[in-house]
């Protein structure tokens, strides 16, 4: 039962990390689905697969979405 929440909740994050109009909230979004997909792994007995989805994922993947965002926004002044 916990995979199909897990599952809800990976494809609902991911449907709404593609409607944002916010790049930012979009990369917060991505790694939250990131991290339910790592946890979902663990669950599925794949630690390690786990492991390296929650290090790139959850962390290395929205910060630099985060940080490209930030380099390529344009000032008006």
């Amino acid at each position: 039962m916990l995979e199909f929440v897990l599952c809800f909740i990976i494809i609902l994050s991911a449907i709404l990390a593609l409607v944002q109009k916010d790049l930012l909230k979009a990369a917060i979004l991505t790694g939250f689905c990131g991290g339910a997909m790592a946890v979902l792994f663990h669950i599925l007995l794949a630690p390690d697969v786990a492991l390296t989805q929650a290090i790139v994922e959850t962390a290395i993947v929205p910060v630099f979405i985060a940080l490209a965002v930030k380099k390529t926004q344009r000032s008006d002044g």
